[in-house]
């Protein structure tokens, strides 16, 4: 089978050819349909490293068509349309454990490319959930990539009076308005803090969140706590920012600070939800695509969402 890998060098995706992995009595061997690119995780933590990333680290998000089961597995059939966590690769193994949500039966209704966002997606209900978040609320979500999308989705949800969004690229900007934000600010065009504060009467916000990762991170990290009202609440999701983030003790006051995922709830029951929610219409993740790429062209998907993040939001590689 193929798989994509990152040896040593920057930005150094490639393709290697390696035997299809056996699986145990408790696995499962799916053949791969679509894998969705993760541009946080996999540009920050990947792509820009000049050391070797070990090929399980390359992906996450991947859907296809259960090919073969262990001999103790009955929650899974052959044939069946699964998600698996797992890299970019024609096969995954999927662990099939009743708790961690590593393997998710594909809804009728969500289709292989939908079903890619589902990792995001559980992981955006679990923050959601973690947040704090009352109804009336203002909320501010930094970031509009897949997770700031993602969670400005989710987070209608909880009834909030307003959602107020921001970024700096005027794609993104144009989509968070288009998938239900209230207010959009383009950072690059007026200070957000400044238009925070004035959207909100001079308080701040009820709750930020967030979403920036990567280098932009330690410049929105700071923001936000400008941006939050007195006993308001701060939750940091983004990750990968290369350097020490700046916690002032006289901006975070009287203001509560979260830290990712606080619920206890089984990721297994969690991705129930958000795959609720994708049927539903919450979270409308087939909206969120800008390109797709055949696997064999992965490097070029790849630079495209390193090189030019004004174009691109949801990048897809098909293996079928």
């Amino acid at each position: 089978m193929i798989r994509i890998i990152k040896p040593e060098g920057f930005g150094n995706i490639q393709l290697e050819d390696v035997p299809i992995p056996e699986i145990n009595n408790r696995q499962i061997l799916v053949r791969t349909h679509t894998t969705l690119i993760s541009r946080g995780s996999e540009l920050f933590r990947r792509y820009i490293m000049e050391e070797a990333i070990p090929p399980s680290m390359m992906g996450y998000s991947l859907t296809g068509v259960v090919e073969k089961v262990g001999e103790d597995v009955t929650e899974y059939q052959v044939g069946q349309r699964v998600m698996v966590v797992a890299p970019h690769a024609e096969y995954a193994v999927g662990d099939v454990d009743a708790e961690s949500g590593r393997v998710v039966p594909l809804a009728d209704e969500i289709s292989f490319e939908e079903g890619t966002f589902l990792p995001l997606s559980t992981s955006s209900v679990a923050w959601s959930d973690s947040s704090g978040i009352q109804k009336g609320d203002t909320v501010v979500i930094l970031g509009q990539g897949l997770v700031g999308s993602l969670m400005m989705q989710v987070l209608r949800g909880y009834q909030p009076a307003r959602i107020i969004t921001v970024d700096a690229l005027p794609l993104r900007c144009q989509l968070s308005k288009e998938l239900g934000a209230d207010v959009t600010i383009n950072a690059a065009e007026e200070n957000p803090i400044e238009a925070v504060r004035r959207l909100t009467d001079g308080n701040g916000a009820d709750l930020v969140i967030d979403c920036v990762g990567g280098h932009a991170g330690v410049k929105s990290f700071e923001q936000a706590q400008d941006m939050t009202r007195r006993k308001g609440i701060i939750q940091l999701i983004a990750l990968y920012q290369q350097a020490p983030l700046p916690l002032h003790s006289s901006k975070i006051m009287s203001k509560r600070l979260v830290a990712g995922i606080l619920i206890d709830e089984p990721r297994a029951q969690t991705a129930l939800r958000a795959s609720e929610k994708i049927c539903a219409g919450e979270i409308q993740a087939a909206r969120m695509i800008t390109h797709r790429f055949p696997y064999t062209q992965a490097k070029e998907a790849f630079d495209l969402l390193w090189n030019s993040p004004g174009e691109t939001l949801g990048v897809l590689l098909t293996w079928q």
